[in-house]
């Protein structure tokens, strides 16, 4: 009786670990890089360095009551600056957005300016399983790769192990 319930705490103890080295394996963006969400910072280049996949974060740091985090309806309110047509606000000064699904989604500043300042990003999500872009990576993707790396060995050795313990 006791080597079963060892072995069943330890099934549970594998399949525990394989399930949250799977949420691991989603890489957190700072939007803007080391600079982050400020009127300085230039959006666009660093989007456009980057790779967005479902299941990924992005994070949103600034000063809060300078700035804010408005996410837009459409490309025609991203591009006009449209901050009526929020779909969501936040100003904590250090929000967090997770890309639940392949698309694009648009973001600006809401203090009034700052979006038609440049202060607005576009971010194209892709399926998790897409190939990763050759794109020289920023601190905040470097860290995010050597996580999923160590996440990647973690997942297979637990998988390996639950394969052993089963047959």
């Amino acid at each position: 009786m006791t080597a079963t319930i060892l072995k069943n705490t330890i099934f549970l103890v594998l399949l525990f670990v394989a399930c949250m080295t799977k949420e691991a394996l989603a890489a957190q963006h700072v939007v803007g890089g080391s600079q982050g969400w400020e009127e300085s910072t230039d959006l666009n280049s660093w989007a456009s360095g980057q790779k967005f996949k479902v299941g990924d974060q992005l994070v949103f740091k600034y000063t809060s009551g300078l700035h804010s985090v408005v996410e837009l309806a459409s490309e025609s309110a991203y591009k006009n600056c449209d901050i009526g047509s929020a779909l969501d606000s936040k100003n904590s000064g250090s929000d967090v957005v997770k890309l639940n699904t392949a698309g694009t989604r648009y973001f600006a500043c809401g203090t009034l300016g700052h979006c038609n300042q440049g202060m607005k990003v576009k971010i194209t999500t892709i399926t998790g399983n897409a190939p990763s872009s050759p794109a020289s990576p920023s601190s905040s993707t470097s860290d995010a790769s050597a996580s999923r790396s160590f996440a990647s060995i973690v997942l297979a050795v637990a998988l390996l192990a639950t394969l052993i313990y089963l047959f």
